[in-house]
């Protein structure tokens, strides 16, 4: 369990490898020695300075000034080049929140720990989830959100930027959460941690114990909830929006009264039903009255968010009426969220996710499922 993996990854953070130690490591993930470092428990290198691409204007916060306060929650996304600028400032958290799939064999602990931007902090979206269900990473309960967030020292009073490994990919489900929890002064980093390094910026590798630990504490705080036991100070008040979440039988009315358009993220290949489920015990197909968009068409070649035109041609090309409700749904609830942020800058702000997606659809030997001709002669 994650939890587990955390407490072995804090065993192993007592002794502090040397410098010519973590030089290696980091030089054998990046393929080119560091070119400056801070201190052997507190590392950072500068890549070479490249020359930093025109942001989009379109992008949130790409003033140097700061307030998160002042940032619309209306966009949701902000640019490097803003966390740049603002990135010590006290109510800021910033958040690793890399998640990969698990035929991909990556591990987003391993990898923030070897470089992250500085002072972020890691979420763990398999840790931070619901103990009761065998789904994957779906929502945990209020409580349990709230002891978590708290032990990474996170308050009310403080905006919160989200990025990946990826660009954007699992950031999106960090948002996503956050939003249901209440909290809406929440943006991802466009581009993550990709367009970052791009951009010439520092990372950090090596994390600090103290990062580390709030990690850990994040983890057990969720275990310490759901077996019942008392958790450390709150810091942080849920407010659930109940409107953001779809249960299975929300999506079984919808099929029947298609009061809302419902997308699926997932690829066009495992909407048809012609290519497998990564999962085993999953059928292939998609809900029946559901339209195909891959999540992927939300991003530009460099993973950021396209402008509000270019998303609006997107779905009305693919028959979306952007004035009726949109419901989202993927393989696990991590990409949908990326649908539901696209449909974010474009005002609609109260599309809700299916949690259990795909994965716990595909299960149910009662639900409905619809494939393509294709599939059907295959």
């Amino acid at each position: 369990m994650a939890s587990a993996f955390l407490s072995r990854t804090l065993f192993a953070h007592r002794f502090v490898p040397s410098f010519s130690t973590n030089q290696k490591l980091a030089s054998f993930f990046f393929k080119k020695p560091l070119q400056s470092w801070a201190s052997p428990t507190h590392t950072a290198y500068r890549r070479t300075t490249l020359v930093r691409g025109d942001m989009a204007t379109r992008v949130a916060g790409s003033t140097a000034s700061f307030s998160t306060r002042s940032l619309s929650t209306g966009e949701p996304v902000v640019s490097v080049d803003w966390l740049h600028a603002n990135l010590r400032e006290p109510d800021l958290k910033v958040l690793d929140a890399s998640w990969y799939m698990p035929d991909e064999q990556r591990n987003p602990l391993q990898e923030y720990q070897v470089a992250h931007i500085p002072g972020a902090l890691f979420f763990d979206v398999d840790g931070i989830s619901d103990r009761t269900t065998n789904l994957p990473h779906m929502l945990p309960s209020e409580e349990a959100f709230a002891a978590a967030v708290s032990a990474l020292g996170i308050e009310n009073k403080d905006g919160v930027v989200v990025y990946d490994g990826k660009g954007i990919f699992s950031a999106a489900r960090v948002w996503w959460m956050f939003r249901v929890f209440g909290h809406d002064r929440v943006w991802v980093l466009d581009g993550g941690l990709p367009r970052w390094r791009a951009s010439g910026f520092d990372v950090e590798s090596s994390a600090s114990g103290d990062q580390i630990l709030k990690a850990s504490a994040a983890s057990e705080a969720i275990e310490k909830v759901y077996q019942g036991q008392p958790v450390g100070p709150v810091t942080f008040q849920t407010k659930y929006q109940p409107h953001l979440v779809w249960t299975l039988e929300q999506v079984k009315k919808n099929t029947d009264d298609q009061t809302h358009q419902h997308i699926d993220a997932r690829s066009k290949a495992r909407f048809d039903g012609v290519a497998a489920e990564p999962r085993k015990g999953i059928r292939s197909g998609h809900v029946p009255g559901s339209t195909c968009i891959p999540f992927a068409q939300m991003l530009d070649s460099s993973q950021t968010l396209l402008s509000a035109d270019q998303l609006k041609n997107k779905f009305e090309q693919e028959g979306i009426a952007l004035d009726k409700p949109v419901m989202a749904s993927c393989g696990t609830g991590v990409t949908a969220c990326i649908l539901a942020l696209g449909l974010h800058r474009l005002g609609k702000t109260d599309v809700p996710v299916y949690d259990g997606s795909w994965t716990e659809w595909g299960a149910h030997e009662d639900t409905p499922v619809a494939t393509s001709p294709s599939a059907q002669s295959s």
